[in-house]
C-alpha cells in the first residue's frame, strides 16, 4: 500500500482525470499510472519526456474541464436545460 499527500487542487485534478479517463477510482488511476512507469524502458525517458508530456496533457485537460464547467454554468444561468 502506498500513501501520498496531495493538495486539494491536485486531488481535484486527479478526480477530474478519473472522470475523463473512465478510471473507477483514484486508486485505479494511480495503479495504471504506476504500471506505465514500471513498463517504461529508460529511467531518463520515464522521468523526463513522459512526465513533461503528462503534465502538459493534465494542464490541457484541466483547462478543458474548467471551460466545460463554465459553459454549463452559463447555459444554466440563461435558462437552458
Amino acid at each position: 500500500m502506498i500513501s501520498i499527500r496531495l493538495s486539494e487542487e491536485e486531488y481535484s485534478a486527479v478526480r477530474r482525470l478519473c472522470s475523463a479517463t473512465g478510471a473507477r477510482s483514484v486508486s485505479d488511476l494511480a495503479r495504471d499510472a504506476m504500471r506505465v512507469l514500471i513498463k517504461s524502458t529508460g529511467r531518463d525517458d520515464v522521468l523526463g519526456i513522459h512526465a513533461d508530456e503528462f503534465r502538459s496533457q493534465m494542464r490541457n485537460l484541466d483547462r478543458k474541464i474548467e471551460q466545460l464547467a463554465a459553459d454549463i454554468t452559463s447555459l444554466k444561468a440563461n435558462g437552458h436545460k
